[in-house]
C-alpha cells in the first residue's frame, strides 16, 4: 500500500513540474506555450517508466508539429527531471497525446444534436412539415 502512495506521490510530483517546464524551461519553438497542458502522468510500480499525457490545443498539423518538438525535447526534460526531483533513478519519460478532451467535446456535441432534435419544439415543427407533406400528396 505504501508503494502506491508513492508511485502517486511521484507522478503528481513529475506532472507539476513537467507543467512547469511546458511554461517556462522547453525552449523548442514547436511547443507552444499555452497550447500544452499535461493531463495525467502514469509512473510504473518499479518508477523505471514514465508516461506523461499531454493535450494540446490547435490543428493537427500543429499537434504532430508540438508532439515532434516534446519527443525531442525527452533528454532535456529527464534530466531537469532529474535535477528537480529526488529519485535515486530518474525514470524514462515517453510523452503521449491526451484526446480525451477531445473526444469529450465530441460526445457532448452529439448529445445536445440528439437533444435539440429530440425536444418537443423540434418535434411539433417536424410534425407540421409531415403533415404538409400528406397534404400535397
Amino acid at each position: 500500500m505504501a508503494t502506491n502512495r508513492r508511485v502517486s506521490r511521484v507522478a503528481e510530483l513529475i506532472k507539476r513540474e513537467v507543467s512547469q517546464m511546458l511554461l517556462n524551461g522547453i525552449k523548442d519553438d514547436r511547443v507552444g506555450t499555452g497550447m500544452v497542458s499535461v493531463t495525467d502522468v502514469d509512473v510504473s510500480g518499479d518508477l523505471q517508466h514514465a508516461k506523461i499525457y499531454v493535450s494540446i490545443y490547435g490543428t493537427e498539423e500543429a499537434k504532430a508539429e508540438t508532439m515532434a518538438g516534446l519527443k525531442s525535447a525527452t533528454g532535456f526534460v529527464r534530466s531537469e527531471l532529474g535535477a528537480r526531483v529526488r529519485l535515486r533513478r530518474t525514470p524514462e519519460v515517453i510523452f503521449i497525446e491526451d484526446r480525451s478532451i477531445e473526444r469529450g467535446t465530441k460526445v457532448l456535441s452529439l448529445l445536445n444534436q440528439l437533444q435539440y432534435e429530440r425536444s418537443p419544439e423540434t418535434q411539433a415543427m417536424a410534425e407540421d412539415t409531415t403533415d404538409e407533406y400528406d397534404e400535397q400528396s
